[in-house]
């Protein structure tokens, strides 16, 4: 194919050839420069008529730039591009990072929770950024920020994943980790959820006639067995021994499978539950492994005129586990084992429900001595009649 003939301007290494428009194909001049640099010659494009608005003089002043150094010849340009882009895929940065740490832990538990904290307040802040590159002041305006809207709570297993992630990327010898230690808010997790005994029986009577017999069933058997709402969305049929007395829970929060007796008023609730085309005992959509019962659990709560604040589910785990305690029954460390707690420290905030019943029932021995007293002091008075 020949070459297209060249048409010089009037400026020295400026010259155009005829070509033709890109979007309307009418003809328009291509303008290219040529320069010495570095002892070798180069002739590159410095751009078209219409497309680009060249003109010659344009031309002109594009090429004294990259003669004089101040502007990259085309050739370099596309070598800086290059890596660029090779930097960017050894860059490890945050969103990088989650995602390595989601491959090499496929079936981690919270994952859609982790998802949704990572994609909704990590990623928007951290994404693009190195953990190197992330500084004290950064993660101080995410905590302030999140926590106008947030319980401080919910802020801090935010701040846990990051710190997870970056930590994940040490551990791989992906990246370098912060150069500084996450302040988390702080989390009051010592308050205890409790109903009266009113409360109680009024959610009661709301259970025996609201409809939804998998919300009331649950509410159920975490009232007489302390079961957590993700144990119960996971209990299978094959998981209640209904021959020895005992429910297995499987992948429970402290990671390893543990059992928990099956008590007489679960055995009424589980043996009575209907049973669906499913493993599970409650099912979800088609069968699966339900996932949110929300909007039933809240609904039996305002029916049952509970306080506002006592959850649904993890309020009813409170309550057995003071029901427990307060009975004087149940020393703290079968109340452990009961919780399925990792730490006595978790179950240490039922001590006081336990010392309370150990102080009443020190008292009965002090009454039994008081009312003798009286009665030989009666005795005394008789007899000096």
């Amino acid at each position: 194919m020949p070459a297209q003939k060249r048409y010089k301007t009037r400026y020295p290494g400026v010259y155009y050839i005829e070509g033709k428009a890109i979007s309307t194909g009418k003809p328009e001049r291509i303008y290219y420069i040529m320069y010495r640099k570095d002892g070798k010659q180069i002739h590159e494009k410095a751009g078209r008529q219409f497309q680009d608005d060249m003109s010659p003089a344009r031309a002109a002043k594009l090429r004294a730039l990259k003669i004089e150094g101040d502007q990259l010849s085309n050739k370099e340009k596309r070598e800086a591009e290059e890596a660029r882009k090779r930097a960017a895929e050894n860059k490890w940065t945050v969103s990088k990072l989650w995602d390595a740490y989601l491959s090499n832990q496929p079936n981690l538990k919270g994952i859609t929770t982790d998802k949704n904290r990572f994609e909704n307040y990590i990623e928007p802040h951290f994404g693009e950024r190195e953990p190197r590159d992330i500084l004290p002041l950064d993660i101080d305006r995410l905590r302030l920020k999140l926590l106008k809207k947030k319980a401080p709570a919910t802020v801090r297993n935010i701040l846990e994943l990051l710190r997870r992630i970056i930590n994940f990327g040490v551990k791989k010898q992906l990246s370098s980790g912060l150069s500084f230690i996450i302040e988390m808010p702080t989390v009051n997790n010592e308050k205890t959820e409790n109903l009266t005994s009113e409360q109680l029986v009024s959610l009661l009577n709301v259970l025996e006639s609201y409809e939804d017999i998998q919300a009331c069933n649950m509410m159920r058997l975490v009232l007489f067995t302390g079961m957590r709402r993700g144990e119960m969305f996971r209990l299978k049929w094959d998981h209640i021994n209904f021959h020895d007395g005992f429910i297995l829970l499987v992948d429970p929060k402290g990671g390893k499978d543990e059992k928990i007796p099956l008590t007489d008023s679960a055995r009424e609730v589980l043996s009575s539950h209907p049973r669906a085309e499913s493993e599970y005992v409650f099912p979800g959509r088609g069968g699966r492994q339900r996932v949110c019962i929300n909007k039933q659990v809240n609904e039996i709560k305002q029916l049952a005129r509970l306080p506002k604040d006592f959850r649904a589910l993890h309020g009813l785990r409170h309550t057995y586990a003071s029901i427990l305690a307060s009975s004087g029954k149940v020393d703290l460390y079968t109340l452990q084992k009961l919780m399925t707690h990792k730490s006595p420290q978790m179950t240490q905030r039922y001590a006081h429900l336990r010392d309370e019943s150990l102080q009443k029932a020190a008292n009965v021995a002090g009454d039994v001595v008081n009312e003798a007293l009286k009665d030989k002091k009666k005795n005394v008075v008789d007899l000096k009649k």
